[in-house]
């Protein structure tokens, strides 16, 4: 033991005694190497008969980061044994422990059997069902570690909060044994890549140079432009915002954002918001029964423009303006801070954006859109 070169990572691991531990933290931080070292550690020969489960979200990625560091760590330390390793299953016998590894593109492996230990690598890669499914069959220890790529994750919203998690946060100076090149490489982020350099470097929550806005939070003001509204119900919420613009800037409220509401339960809403019959409400095309349904309630609910290029011509008509959201619009904050444009397989970044996170944007896009892409927008005061 006293030969193993361990860091604090290892010492966290040592000393916590919640149920939950999370590592977040920069590149190089030696994370992953601490962790796995922990797990080889603490499963002894005098501590037998434990399912310990290490997990990624697909098994590409498993397979070339965390199991190859594992095998590589056993090795180095001389306790790999060939015949303890059943390759086919991705399964190691350690001093009478199962250490199993897994990905989420097998099923049937995250909804089998109990487990004693979880870890989960790079777990802002999962979804919070991936996380509910797994945390239900795990009886002990959970540890995830991860870069803090997303600017909003539910690893800061659901499982940091908790009574019975511990939260350490890391970088590459926590790591002793990194090379003097690699410690270079790292500090250039500080003069390249903002944005790297505060994930990557310092290991703080970022914003992905992905990200599509821009925004700052503050008072609604302006003239109305509109109501944009994007229908859902079981999964996707219904989801309605106010427009208004101020000069170069745009003003977003969040009105509504919430799944299960029929088209009766939509009326009721906008009647308890206190719209009027002459409001302007633009709403998806794609659901002409329903904008039909509230319009025969009374509500001046139209059908958006669509067509090819519609996405693009609306995310164009907002990064023309100043974006303010009141502090009030929690989704709308959610969305703007995680609406990313699509990466190819070299991280070069594409003209289209990832179809997530966008509801509450979605429902802008049709009020700005159908507003402010006409040549008269502005002549008249709406209200």
């Amino acid at each position: 033991m006293a030969s193993l070169k361990t860091n604090v990572v290892y010492e966290h691991l040592l000393d916590s005694d919640k149920r939950i531990t999370v590592e977040q933290g920069g590149t190089r931080s030696g994370k992953t190497y601490n962790i796995l070292l922990w797990i080889i550690t603490a499963f002894s020969p005098n501590n037998k008969g434990k399912v310990v489960t290490i997990c990624r979200k697909s098994f590409p990625s498993l397979r070339a980061s965390v199991m190859r560091d594992f095998f590589e760590i056993l090795r180095g330390m001389g306790m790999y044994r060939e015949d303890y390793h059943n390759k086919s299953s991705n399964e190691y016998w350690l001093n009478g422990n199962l250490i199993e590894f897994i990905s989420l593109d097998q099923p049937q492996k995250i909804r089998g059997r109990k487990r004693d230990v979880l870890y989960l690598n790079e777990a802002n890669e999962l979804f919070f069902e991936d996380w509910q499914q797994l945390i239900f069959r795990t009886k002990g220890k959970v540890i995830l570690d991860y870069n803090p790529s997303d600017a909003f994750h539910w690893i800061y919203e659901r499982i940091i909060p908790r009574e019975d998690c511990d939260f350490y946060q890391t970088t590459y100076k926590d790591n002793p044994f990194l090379e003097d090149a690699i410690v270079s490489e790292i500090e250039r982020l500080r003069h390249t890549d903002e944005d790297y350099w505060r994930i990557y470097g310092l290991g703080e929550r970022g914003s992905s140079r992905a990200t599509i806005f821009q925004y700052t939070t503050g008072e609604q003001q302006g003239n109305l432009v509109a109501y944009g509204l994007d229908f859902g119900f079981t999964n996707d919420p219904t989801s309605l915002v106010k427009v208004t613009k101020q000069g170069d800037s745009l003003h977003f409220k969040e009105m509504i954002h919430s799944t299960g509401l029929t088209n009766p339960d939509i009326s009721d809403k906008l009647a308890s918001l206190g719209l009027t019959r002459r409001d302007e409400i633009w709403a998806d095309s794609a659901e002409p029964k329903s904008i039909e349904e509230l319009h025969r309630m009374g509500w001046n609910v139209k059908p958006t423009a669509k067509g090819k290029d519609s996405i693009m011509a609306g995310i164009d008509i907002l990064k023309r303006h100043k974006l303010v959201v009141t502090s009030d619009s929690p989704n709308v904050i959610k969305e703007l801070q995680n609406y990313k444009w699509q990466e190819d397989k070299n991280g070069n970044l594409l003209n289209r954006p990832i179809d997530n996170y966008n509801h509450a944007i979605d429902a802008i896009r049709y009020a700005t859109f159908n507003r402010l892409s006409r040549p008269n927008y502005g002549r008249y005061a709406v209200r």
